[in-house]
């Protein structure tokens, strides 16, 4: 059996809520946390969890918020218990629902350094900004870091066991791109939410030289890829009275070698920067080979 409360006492209740809101503002609106004492420290579990939690940053992503969804719930657990004050709390959650759009692999730096800044009662205003600030640098650092190096270097070295009949070739790509992944996305975690605001100059400092570097790094191993794995050559025989001359051998390979497979890959990356899909250059691709091979040009 459950008994309702008196109504005078849920209304006198209602009324201290009301005061208290009126007091120190709507709890969503406030800038400053009401509770101002430092939160508890996390322990490495609880970080750890974050890590993992960060996994699911894009499984409710939309384009109003982008991964504000998956971001709130990499925060949560350590949220609840930075912040004792319910209000605290809400107000902590309605700002980390705002849109965001970071790296998703680099994503537990940014994440450790705002538990940091959490655990600090740091205005919320602050805590916003330092989240905006670091989305293009952390974004580009890690299409720089994963996209054009990691993953290149990774994949040429499966690509080339695979070809060669071995089965260690995806094997061994997803061990080695995702040893890296979770030992940096881990890493990040701790060393984000240890270092804290100091981190900011850092990363301010050295984002430039770092993505310079990647990005260098990423395209020679680009270079590299092309010129190994980019097969085209013509069996083109051109016939001047008696002479013959084959194509390939005495004219494209004297000039240049691999001059098609270069002139190829110029082509897809020309009509890729005209905007398109890399699914319709794997079809342009696998046309211009048959339709290539039936007339005799390939």
């Amino acid at each position: 059996m459950v008994f309702n409360k008196p109504d005078n006492v849920v209304a006198e209740k209602s009324r201290k809520r009301g005061k208290e809101i009126a007091r120190n503002g709507s709890a969503t609106d406030r800038d400053d946390y009401i509770d101002t004492t430092p939160g508890e420290d996390l322990t490495k579990h609880e970080i750890n969890v974050m890590a993992w939690r960060s996994l699911l940053l894009q499984a409710s992503f939309n384009y109003e918020r982008m991964q504000a969804g998956g971001w709130l719930y990499t925060l949560l657990p350590a949220l609840r218990k930075i912040h004792k004050n319910p209000d605290d709390l809400t107000g902590s959650m309605k700002m980390h629902m705002e849109f965001l759009n970071v790296h998703p692999f680099d994503v537990t730096f940014l994440s450790g350094l705002v538990l940091a800044m959490e655990r600090s009662k740091e205005r919320i205003s602050t805590i916003r900004a330092v989240k905006v600030a670091l989305m293009g640098p952390l974004g580009g650092i890690g299409d720089a870091l994963f996209w054009l190096t990691l993953l290149p270097i990774c994949a040429g070295i499966g690509a080339s066991l695979a070809l060669q009949g071995s089965i260690l070739g995806p094997i061994l790509f997803l061990l080695m791109f995702n040893v890296v992944h979770f030992a940096l996305r881990f890493g990040l975690a701790h060393y984000g939410y240890h270092t804290g605001t100091k981190a900011i100059t850092m990363l301010k400092v050295h984002t430039k030289n770092i993505s310079h570097a990647a990005s260098i790094v990423g395209m020679t191993v680009i270079g590299a890829l092309v010129a190994s794995y980019v097969h085209l050559s013509t069996p083109l025989v051109m016939k001047a009275g008696a002479v013959k001359v084959a194509l390939q051998t005495d004219v494209l390979d004297k000039l240049m070698p691999n001059l098609l497979p270069l002139a190829f890959t110029v082509l897809v990356y020309w009509l890729m920067k005209r905007g398109f899909s890399p699914v319709k250059l794997i079809g342009i691709t696998a046309v211009f080979g048959v339709v290539g091979k039936l007339i005799g040009f390939l």
